[in-house]
């Protein structure tokens, strides 16, 4: 597929499916791939872990914001990083794509690229999918994992006194997202431009001691490394089209011994809440140790006076950055990609500084 070659329409059902296998790899694992009815994909361990996420144009995403890149990036990170917080290692992708007939076949075929680069950047490969029209851009990722051998990481492990852990970046994409949506930044879709990098690791961080929970709009520590003001507001703009998991953490926690995990999809509060449910715990957020970049700081200045947007607020309950976070048992000495930000007490619920946070903690679909 090129410039020069027409709609998906124009290919045909058989010729997209011919010309988007050619893009993307099968993967180590599977034998079968795609041309068949199904696929076979090894399990060395026995045990098959399964997620899958959707994508909706208008929903999820707007083509005049996104390349259809980046949004193969961020449909395969969707579903890989839930494969990462079970502890286990991605093997596949599914894809299902349903579009009109008018979509440029160059489009599908960048898109195709898109989730090919973020398969492999987590060891994946793509087995197969389906496609069909619709009036708008769909995509169903069904992600497939192998747990080596190990027991899955759940959310309902967790017990009072172990130390929650997150690895990745938080309250980026939500600051990205605020920034194209004030019009501070226009989206590099629309200029022809790519997204600056993503960085699949944290991003330079304020020393989490020196940033005063009640102030998160303040001004970074002058001993804190602060990226230039372009590179670091477009950086988040980034990270909300082309979120970067850290896929090897989920692994890296199931060896410590982590007792729960969940992928922060919808916010931190929110998700959360789901392993304190999960767990019947309640779980306590230290603000003191959560790792603010220097960019949310930047962007929460950038923003209009009247937004009311903290720094704070994007990094407790943004979602889509998809950072993993998890309860291990106190003994476990962290590695450095793991921030501590919190505790696993006796109770219900989230509270933040020992008090309930006001307003939702992240993201919820059907309200």
């Amino acid at each position: 597929m090129t410039g020069n070659d027409g709609s998906v329409a124009d290919l045909g059902e058989w010729g997209v499916i011919a010309a988007l296998r050619a893009r993307m790899p099968a993967g180590p694992l599977t034998s079968v791939g795609i041309g068949d009815d199904a696929a076979v994909v090894g399990a060395p361990s026995g045990n098959v872990v399964a997620a899958v996420d959707m994508l909706i144009e208008g929903r999820h995403f707007l083509r005049d914001w996104s390349s259809a890149y980046d949004i193969g990036v961020k449909a395969a990170a969707r579903s890989l990083s839930d494969i990462a917080a079970m502890g286990a290692v991605n093997t596949a992708l599914l894809v299902a794509l349903a579009a009109p007939g008018t979509l440029p076949a160059s489009w599908a075929a960048e898109l195709a690229d898109g989730l090919a680069a973020e398969a492999t950047r987590a060891g994946a490969g793509i087995a197969g999918g389906d496609t069909a029209r619709a009036d708008y851009v769909t995509l169903a990722v069904t992600a497939l994992g192998d747990l080596a051998g190990r027991l899955p990481v759940l959310r309902s492990g967790a017990r009072p006194g172990d130390v929650v852990a997150v690895a990745g970046l938080l309250g980026h994409s939500a600051a990205g997202l605020a920034l194209l949506m004030s019009g501070v930044l226009t989206p590099p879709a629309a200029t022809g431009g790519a997204p600056a990098s993503v960085p699949p690791t944290v991003s330079p961080v304020i020393p989490p001691a020196s940033v005063p929970p009640a102030d998160a709009a303040a001004a970074p520590p002058a001993q804190a490394p602060a990226p230039a003001p372009d590179d670091a507001l477009a950086g988040l703009v980034a990270a909300h089209l082309r979120p970067a998991p850290i896929y090897e953490a989920g692994p890296e926690a199931a060896l410590l011994g982590a007792t729960a995990m969940i992928d922060i999809s919808d916010g931190l509060i929110a998700d959360l809440g789901h392993i304190a449910t999960a767990s019947g715990v309640q779980v306590n957020i230290s603000t003191p140790g959560l790792p603010i970049a220097p960019a949310l700081l930047k962007a929460a200045k950038a923003l209009p006076s009247t937004s009311g947007t903290t720094a704070l607020e994007w990094v407790l309950t943004g979602g889509e950055d998809h950072a993993l976070v998890a309860a291990f048992p106190p003994s476990v000495t962290l590695p450095p990609r793991w921030h501590p930000i919190g505790e696993v007490r006796e109770g219900t619920g989230v509270t933040v500084d020992n008090a309930t946070h006001a307003g939702p903690g992240g993201w919820q679909h059907f309200r």
